[in-house]
């Protein structure tokens, strides 16, 4: 689950961490006021969304008077910023963070996140902040600077003391560098993140060392430990179909292409969305249905699939091995009249009694092909919507 900057920093205040002092409002009224609450000679006024590059976009700009930050609240509310993490169609502003401007000396990044192929969190910085760290990680890999983390120790501060002298951070910007280290740690660990990313991380010209902007991630697979996180939750962020998917337990994601896909498993959806591009289409979703493909969860996924304007034609690639294909097939058969179905429709079911579920599948009156194989499904669902 991914929260906002602005409820990022009141986390990071919770542990001690150093931010700026600022105020969110939905108003652009309230900016002359804010500004002049903080009383400092420049503020930065900064959209609030779910994405990174906001100030490339025009979703960051600085104020030198109560009136420039009135005028750029005005701006910025409202406006559907686009950045390279939004997609074409971007992302409405319903939010902005006003904060305290700084005279900054030197900014890096900072990340915590779990390296898979180690299995464990690794922490990260780099002297390259405010940039992209992807951009960093492609044309100059050597500047970022890793450590991994044994979980059951945390980070120790020896290694904290590492990071902050590979900055080049020295005397007082290095202790507080290293405190800062070590509670961002903290709250990796007691939060049950998947990310946290500061960038930049600034040292200033009155020897402060502050979070400048921070993005965290929570891990949904720990969210029943932390019953306050679902209160951070922003749907206006989320796609409404994969937040309507989120009722149902089924793990969606809306695509750009035209194929929807419904299958059982992660491993397979990501075959079928290969296939589907080999065949010559893309794929419009990933919608993995689970072990139960039973009447209510292919029922929604129907629902779900069908209400993406794009969808011209509707994939299922179902494996039966718990669940037996026949079970599916009567699901699938019953589902099919509980909605209108009014693209192409191709199954392809492989498994337990699969012979059993085409046949039932093929006398049923419905309208849908039935492929044997994985590549002859995708063909024959690629031709349908090409007609």
């Amino acid at each position: 689950m991914k929260i906002h900057e602005f409820q990022a920093k009141e986390i990071l205040k919770k542990y001690g961490l150093p931010v700026p002092k600022g105020f969110v409002t939905d108003k652009a009224a309230e900016a002359k006021d804010i500004h002049n609450k903080l009383g400092t000679s420049v503020t930065v006024v900064k959209a609030q969304i779910h994405a990174g590059g906001r100030g490339k976009g025009g979703g960051v700009k600085l104020a030198k008077s109560a009136e420039e930050a009135a005028s750029h609240a005005s701006a910025i509310l409202g406006m559907q910023l686009k950045t390279h993490q939004t997609g074409p169609e971007g992302q409405k502003v319903l939010r902005i963070l006003i904060e305290e401007g700084m005279q900054i000396t030197k900014e890096y990044y900072i990340g915590i996140t779990l390296d898979r192929r180690q299995g464990k969190p690794v922490f990260m910085v780099s002297t390259e902040g405010g940039m992209d760290i992807e951009e960093v990680a492609e044309k100059t890999p050597e500047k970022i600077i890793k450590e991994a983390i044994e979980p059951a120790l945390g980070l120790q501060r020896w290694q904290a003391s590492r990071l902050a002298f590979a900055l080049g951070l020295e005397g007082d910007y290095a202790k507080q560098a290293i405190k800062m280290f070590l509670g961002l740690w903290q709250v990796y660990d007691n939060e049950d993140c998947s990310l946290i990313e500061i960038n930049p991380l600034v040292t200033t010209a009155d020897g402060r060392v502050l979070a400048l902007d921070c993005k965290i991630n929570f891990d949904d697979n720990a969210a029943y430990r932390h019953p306050d996180h679902a209160e951070l939750r922003d749907l206006t962020e989320e796609d409404p179909l994969e937040v309507e998917a989120s009722k149902y337990n089924l793990n969606y994601v809306r695509l750009d292409g035209s194929v929807g896909c419904m299958v059982n498993g992660a491993g397979l959806a990501m075959a079928t969305m290969d296939i589907i591009k080999h065949a010559g289409a893309e794929p419009a979703n990933f919608l993995d249905v689970g072990g139960g493909a039973n009447v209510e969860t292919v029922t929604n996924g129907f629902k779900i699939i069908l209400s993406d304007p794009n969808v011209k034609g509707i994939f299922v690639n179902i494996f039966g091995g718990i669940v037996r294909c026949d079970r599916i097939a009567n699901g699938i058969i019953e589902a099919a009249k509980n909605v209108t179905i009014h693209v192409p429709l191709v199954v392809r079911l492989a498994g337990t009694n699969a012979e059993e579920a085409r046949k039932l599948l093929l006398t049923s009156g419905l309208k849908l092909e039935v492929a044997e194989t994985l590549k002859e499904g995708a063909e024959k669902i690629v031709a349908a919507i090409k007609k």
